[in-house]
């Protein structure tokens, strides 16, 4: 599985910015996915995962409520709608695959999209 995520940009303090990661190969759906971010000079942190159906999701606690996980099996897309951005939230965010399940470790998945960079301005 390829994935590359796009959507990234600049953006104000309380605006909303929708990433999205694109996944090549025909086994998508068989995939968990989850996004995490990276802020500068910081580990890489969970943010949010999703099942494979799509039917259910869990949220890094800094995000729970702002932000939201989303997929199309059909387009071989998962999405990440950010809202009520924060300074805080300025980071590298990648997307990646999970074979086995649903898990907020990096360890746990298998593949990695390159990342796209989101800077919220206060």
């Amino acid at each position: 599985v390829q994935l590359q995520a796009s959507g990234g940009g600049l953006v104000q303090a309380g605006g909303s910015l929708r990433l999205s990661c694109a996944a090549s190969g025909r086994t998508f759906s068989s995939y968990a996915m989850g996004w995490f971010r990276q802020a500068p000079g910081k580990g890489r942190e969970f943010v949010a995962a999703i099942t494979q159906s799509g039917g259910s999701s869990f949220y890094a606690d800094s995000v729970k409520g702002r932000f939201t996980i989303s997929r199309d099996n059909a387009k071989n897309t998962v999405y990440l709608q950010m809202n009520s951005l924060k300074p805080e939230d300025t980071a590298v965010y990648y997307c990646a695959a999970d074979w086995e399940g649903l898990g907020s470790r990096e360890y746990e998945y298998d593949y990695w999209g390159q990342g796209t960079l989101v800077t919220v301005s206060s």
